[in-house]
């Protein structure tokens, strides 16, 4: 990771996300009654909903909130019936993107997604474009500090793929999405809290940006960001700050 802070981009991203915390509960929610819906409201045996519910309890969401999302997925109470689907264009100097959304209205997502990536200097692209620059696995992100022998041998134990240290000091372990969980609680078990923890779509690699470049990409990520119907964005894209 030389060249930035993962440490820094991380907090910089979670910072972003309780400036926004009415559309991240929003968000949350959306994916808890999707999640529900799909794998029932039992979040010991649905890993996806676990997920979710761990994602809304590390933002402070309110336990009636997720217990009326899961109530809506799993038919309790009435809900809207989303649909998932996933856009993939460019960015600034073709920085790879990815936006997943939750949506009632497909023709209506698309259209606002075309158009925030066209606005802002981007180009929406064909389905496949850029997802090969990704891979789907669980992250987990501990502070700088923290013991890297102890976290990486309770790691592997646990079934991690991967235990990484960054410039920074941070230390970043990566699973197989089925592994999430598992080696969540794990590491969990044996003291180590991580900072940042969800199955994601991780960069192969990535474009660092800055100055007036960096400044271009942030508006282009905002702009996709701040749509209804959008819940993840996954990109190449380090921005500078």
């Amino acid at each position: 990771m030389a060249g930035h802070s993962k440490w820094a981009n991380i907090q910089h991203r979670k910072g972003r996300q309780d400036e926004k915390r009415g559309a991240a509960f929003s968000k949350i929610a959306k994916e808890i009654t999707v999640a529900a819906k799909m794998g029932g409201g039992d979040i010991g045996f649905n890993p996806r909903l676990r997920v979710a519910v761990d994602k809304a309890k590390a933002s402070n969401m309110p336990k009636d909130k997720i217990d009326t999302a899961i109530k809506k997925g799993t038919g309790e109470l009435e809900g809207v019936d989303y649909v998932e689907i996933r856009y993939e264009g460019y960015g600034i100097g073709g920085a790879a993107i990815m936006v997943d959304c939750l949506t009632d209205n497909k023709t209506r997502t698309v259209a606002e997604v075309r158009h925030a990536f066209s606005k802002h200097g981007g180009n929406m692209g064909t389905d496949g474009c850029v997802a090969f620059q990704f891979k789907h696995c669980g992250q987990l992100i501990f502070a700088p500090g923290t013991d890297e022998a102890a976290l990486m041998d309770a790691a592997i134990e646990a079934g991690a793929e991967d235990v990484a240290s960054n410039d920074d000091g941070s230390i970043e372990v990566i699973t197989s999405p089925a592994d999430f969980i598992a080696v969540k609680d794990a590491l969990e078990a044996a003291g180590f809290t991580p900072e940042f923890a969800e199955v994601t779509m991780k960069p192969e690699s990535e474009n660092l940006f800055a100055g007036e470049d960096a400044a271009k990409m942030q508006k282009l990520l905002d702009a996709l960001e701040g749509l209804d119907d959008v819940q993840e964005i996954y990109t190449t894209a380090v921005v500078d700050e």
